[in-house]
């Protein structure tokens, strides 16, 4: 369950000194990562906060059991993101994307300036990865030695393809069966279940090589696919599940940022062509 101390002390950036970052060896492989989500809608039966819980919940788990000889800090977590697709629902708040892009090159820049040169960006929240793709290549190209990873948490292996069905790995994206799940585990006083309910986007394009998320996506907004502003089966929510699918998602992000740490950019100087 989630608490003001979420993340160990030990690994929480906030909680160091100026003179004890000053003074950290080896700080070009320490690996910083800020948590974000998104402050938005998830329907009648979860909190605005789903997407940033879930960031931290997950990282705090990971932090918890890495081992101690890998130095890796959380940044304090960003709340806001960009949810302009969530815009007509009441209790969103977002950030454009300019303001989102200039939020997110400031933070980098400074842990820049600190010495540090591996900053993983950790989201939960799906209507912002290409920002943060975009930040990440931009600020690779003006700080070569600067290795910043943009990640979505779910992208690690995970339990929920043996706990969902497949129509809600295909559609239940928002507010359905894995985050309620996660919030049961996460903050369980927070989900009213009487609330939950099934809704599914009716209308998507059948026979054809276009979709709401894939290869070929269109464009959308929440208020085009549902009018509850869930997407998925609440309904079938556990705290079982959720649980299981926190322990596979802290597991999967463990081993990510030991793969970060260890990480060195791959450079072409010197290859010999074939």
């Amino acid at each position: 369950m989630l608490a003001m101390n979420y993340f160990p002390a030990h690994r929480y950036f906030a909680y160091l000194t100026s003179p004890a970052i000053a003074a950290m060896p080896n700080k070009e492989n320490v690996v910083i990562v800020q948590p974000m989500g998104a402050i938005e809608q998830h329907g009648a039966h979860l909190p605005l906060i789903v997407d940033a819980a879930i960031s931290i919940g997950v990282l705090a788990g990971a932090l918890e059991q890495l081992a101690p000889a890998i130095p890796a800090y959380a940044l304090p977590p960003l709340y806001y993101g960009k949810s302009n697709e969530h815009s007509t629902f009441a209790g969103t708040i977002t950030m454009s994307t300019p303001t989102m892009l200039a939020v997110l090159t400031d933070i980098a820049e400074s842990i820049y300036r600190a010495g540090f040169r591996k900053l993983a960006l950790m989201n939960s929240h799906g209507g912002q990865p290409q920002i943060l793709e975009i930040v990440a290549r931009d600020l690779h190209e003006k700080y070569p030695d600067f290795l910043i990873f943009p990640l979505f948490t779910w992208r690690v292996p995970n339990a929920a393809k043996d706990l969902l069905t497949p129509k809600e790995l295909e559609l239940g994206i928002h507010g359905g069966d894995a985050e309620t799940s996660l919030m049961l585990a996460l903050l369980p006083e927070q989900v009213d279940m009487d609330q939950a309910i099934t809704e599914y986007p009716c209308g998507l394009p059948e026979h054809s090589m276009l979709s709401m998320e894939g290869a070929n996506p269109f464009a959308w907004v929440t208020r085009d696919l549902t009018r509850s502003g869930v997407l998925g089966d609440a309904r079938a929510a556990t705290r079982e599940k959720g649980e299981k699918i926190l322990a596979s998602l802290v597991n999967g992000w463990t081993k990510l940022i030991e793969d970060i740490y260890k990480f060195e950019q791959p450079r072409a100087y010197g290859n010999h062509l074939l």
